[in-house]
């Protein structure tokens, strides 16, 4: 260590040796891996609730179908960054649970669009504005300018983790 405090690479380190300029990296990644369990446990209920038999993993589906409608399984595989065959997989379990549907491309006749059944939009929407309603009450007490800075903060996360 160098006299002026600083360690090898010229960081500040403390007593544990833990660089301090990581140390918001270190609590963000803390943060997001507890957000991420709990996430995905939120995700396996939520998938439950549309249907018992409905996979967590193919709830994310759900979601895109209701966000952007009708969409080629090859456009979904894409965009979930899954195989052909993992997506024709869950989509076939989506399709025996009545959630979605396939349905010629009127662009291309010999390609099919998948979307949400009836029963399928409907079971997603009551589950999503249960989900809503539970966030409202977790964050009653703050403000609400604060709920949009987390959301625009978590969207450009987002943003930037995709390019």
């Amino acid at each position: 260590m160098h006299e002026s405090g600083t360690g090898s690479e010229g960081e500040p380190t403390g007593g544990s040796g833990v660089n301090h300029g990581f140390q918001e990296f270190l609590a963000l990644e803390r943060e997001l891996a507890v957000f991420l369990r709990r996430a995905r446990a939120n995700s396996g209920e939520m998938a439950r609730e549309v249907h018992p038999e409905l996979e967590p993993a193919a709830y994310g589906l759900l979601v895109r179908l209701e966000e952007c409608g009708s969409r080629r399984a090859t456009d979904l595989a894409v965009f979930f960054g899954v195989g052909k065959a993992t997506m024709s997989r869950q989509l076939h379990a989506l399709e025996q649970l009545g959630l979605v549907a396939r349905e010629p491309d009127p662009a291309d006749g010999r390609a099919s669009l998948v979307r949400l059944t009836d029963e399928g939009l409907a079971r997603f929407r009551s589950v999503r504005n249960a989900r809503r309603e539970r966030y409202m009450r977790k964050l009653a007490d703050w403000d609400r300018g604060e709920v949009a800075e987390l959301a625009r903060l978590l969207h450009q996360l987002n943003t930037r983790a995709e390019g």
